[in-house]
């Protein structure tokens, strides 16, 4: 038994040493890459770009890229535990690990074709024949092995692992995004609090206005119109106050659901909305390739593909299976390792689909068809993350000069409201110019809100379509992956550093 195991293992070994992977060997797509953003950015041939190519190396996707704590840019403690909690209780980010981990383990399900089966079929019977009765004891073993001569196993592996890749890089993309929906909803959040204070306050200078009124038909200068108008506009107003408590309370519930926790558990304090956003480094073009979680993902599921039509390509050619069995069968009375009672056979086998109806041409020609539709998937990706940085460019840039113009309005509408009511008070002017300056002044006012608003937003999108941070970690490897151990244990998925 000891030679059957030892003359096994060096065939097969010598076979798969000497076999060859049939089919494309995989090489990255290109992709039409600018030399700098049309919106601002760095070029790629500036003297500090091309500085930093010191020790230059092809761009990889980083599927498992850190991509750091961006949202603390926004220096803003009650956002940063927010955000933190995505880690620990987000459902959705749970799944997508879940997710990976099962890439993993079809990883370790492809790789165990490379090696062989063995079965133990230990066996006991007592029979009864002539009279006799006889015990009859089986301790045999079998090992069937099929060879990958032509590199069809292997290369289903690494399609595996590039899956498994591409299934890392969607635990990122799902993070960032979940990260990046918390933070535009606690912005909008906050930007309620900022509207329901500029209503409230609002309020107040209406009341003032009010008693103005008042004074001015307690004197005989104003009709009653002028109050019962200047009560209207202060319930009025008060009434937009209350409708905010909803907007706030619908994104305070968002944000529970993204972080995993019911809402009566999440209450968030209010504050106000900044005056501006942090300013966002922009880098090279190229740097999208390996910063953006959903380019890396396109490019994986490319190789995955390309390493199938050497799997389709190698169902042409013959299977070859070694096979051998032994132990022991007998009567244990006339000694059960006897040398009369050792079996074992040893076999070599081949097949060639000789026939198949077309049926292999067809999965090859699908095969490479798919691959097609991964290359176009991954070009557009690339296309779409382009733009997306295009876009969050133009807003960063045109909404600051909207916000000059809307806080340059807004200065212009109270002194206006300030000049009607002085001009009310001395009875030069009707009510009807006062109620259009501070109709028009609070309009102008919740404007410069929603600018601010949008100018915090576009950073968050242009945060997120630069791939939400500067520190890059590599993707996990094919040794790791072909590894035992996962590195995500249990569905926990928080990582030990946080």
């Amino acid at each position: 038994m000891m030679r059957i195991r030892g003359w096994l293992a060096a065939t097969g070994l010598a076979a798969l040493t000497g076999g060859c992977m049939v089919g494309p060997d995989y090489a990255r797509p290109s992709v039409e890459t600018p030399l700098a953003f049309k919106e601002g950015g760095q070029r790629e041939d500036s003297a500090a770009a091309v500085a930093s190519k010191k020790g230059w190396r092809p761009a990889q996707p980083n599927d498992g890229a850190e991509r750091g704590d961006w949202w603390r840019v926004f220096k803003d403690p009650a956002l940063d535990r927010l955000v933190r909690l995505v880690d620990v209780d987000s459902q959705t980010l749970r799944q997508a690990v879940a997710g990976y981990r099962q890439a993993r383990a079809l990883v370790e399900q492809a790789r165990a074709a490379l090696y062989p089966t063995v079965i133990g079929a230990p066996g006991i019977s007592r029979v009864r024949a002539g009279g006799v009765e006889r015990t009859n004891v089986s301790l045999q073993g079998q090992a069937s092995w099929e060879l990958d001569l032509f590199g069809g196993t292997r290369r289903n592996i690494e399609s595996e692992v590039a899956a498994a890749q591409s299934d890392a890089a969607q635990v990122g993309l799902v993070r960032l995004s979940v990260q990046a929906e918390v933070v535009t909803n606690y912005l909008q959040l906050r930007y309620a609090d900022a509207l329901q204070r500029l209503l409230n306050e609002t309020v107040e200078a209406y009341k003032r206005t009010l008693a103005i009124t008042e004074n001015q038909y307690n004197a005989g200068v104003a009709a009653r119109s002028d109050v019962i108008t200047a009560q209207t506009q202060v319930e009025t107003t008060r009434a937009s106050a209350i409708a905010v408590g909803l907007q706030r309370a619908t994104f305070e519930h968002a944000i529970a659901l993204l972080i995993g926790r019911p809402p009566s558990e999440v209450s968030i304090p209010v504050a106000s909305l900044g005056a501006r956003p942090p300013a966002v480094p922009v880098g090279i073009p190229s740097a999208l390739l390996e910063r953006r979680p959903d380019v890396a993902q396109a490019e994986r599921t490319v190789q995955s593909q390309s390493e199938l039509i050497g799997v389709a390509v190698a169902a042409f050619y013959p299977t070859v299976t070694l096979s051998a069995s032994g132990g022991i069968s007998g009567d244990p009375r006339n000694g059960l390792f006897s040398a009369a009672n050792q079996v074992w056979s040893v076999a070599a086998a081949g097949t060639e689909v000789l026939f198949d109806g077309g049926a292999r041409s067809a999965a090859l020609q699908a095969s490479r068809a798919a691959y097609d539709g991964a290359v176009a998937n991954y070009r557009q990706v690339v296309l779409t993350a382009f733009s997306e940085v295009e876009n969050g460019l133009a807003g960063v840039r045109i909404l600051a000069r909207q916000q000059a113009a809307q806080d340059a309005a807004v200065a212009s509408a109270r002194r206006a409201v300030e000049i009607t009511l002085n001009e009310y008070r001395a009875g030069t002017q009707n009510f009807t110019t006062v109620i259009t300056a501070q109709a028009l002044a609070l309009n102008n006012e919740v404007a410069a809100l929603q600018v601010r608003l949008n100018r915090y937003t576009t950073a968050v999108s242009l945060i997120r379509a630069l791939g939400g941070g500067w520190d890059v970690r590599s993707l996990p490897g094919g040794p790791e992956l072909l590894g035992a151990r996962l590195p995500i244990d249990g569905g926990q998925a928080v990582r030990p550093d946080e």
